[in-house]
């Protein structure tokens, strides 16, 4: 009986989220995240090419939720919806890309050669090796740069974008089922 009702509580949440409240919530979300990213390489954590790759699905979908957002107050059901379930995706591919990053972070896989140690392009002379190791600054996608409540940024990527995910999901089913 307890399962019933909390099964019931959670359709009724979820239920409450507007297909418009979604894709405000996604826009807020991913804007707050990317302009976070871009604080913490401010502050001097430079990011990996891993990391790079994972801001993409911002740099989407950022403007994308807008978009869903704009075209659900007008009243165009179908193509916020529509834009809604494409920002569902977007985020859990990233979700799954970023929690495979943490992983090659925990060492439980290898990453990709060009960010995990795998060095410098030959030099030509030795003169031109010191200035390579001068002037590059190779940051590892297998070193963890910093670590909040003992995630990495990958991590807590993949949490949140998960988050995304389901409450674009969300918004998306309310948007065709109403």
């Amino acid at each position: 009986m307890a399962q019933t009702t909390q099964a019931g509580r959670l359709g009724r949440m979820a239920g409450r989220i507007t297909p418009l409240r979604a894709a405000s919530g996604v826009f807020g979300g991913a804007l707050a995240i990317i302009l976070g990213a871009w604080g913490f390489e401010w502050a001097g954590y430079a990011p990996c090419e891993l990391c790079l790759m994972q801001r993409w699905a911002y740099y989407v979908g950022v403007p994308l939720a807008a978009l869903a957002a704009g075209a659900l107050a007008m009243g165009w059901r179908r193509a916020g919806g529509a834009a809604l379930a494409l920002l569902a995706a977007i985020f859990f591919g990233d979700a799954v890309f970023a929690a495979w990053h943490a992983g090659v972070e925990w060492g439980f896989w290898p990453g990709p050669a060009g960010c995990t140690g795998a060095g410098l392009p030959k030099a030509g002379d030795m003169s031109d090796f010191l200035r390579q190791i001068e002037t590059t600054r190779v940051v590892r996608c297998d070193e963890v740069a910093i670590r909040i409540a003992g995630l990495s940024l990958a991590g807590w990527n993949a949490i949140v974008c998960l988050g995304l995910s389901l409450l674009a999901a969300l918004g998306a089913r309310n948007a065709f089922t109403r």
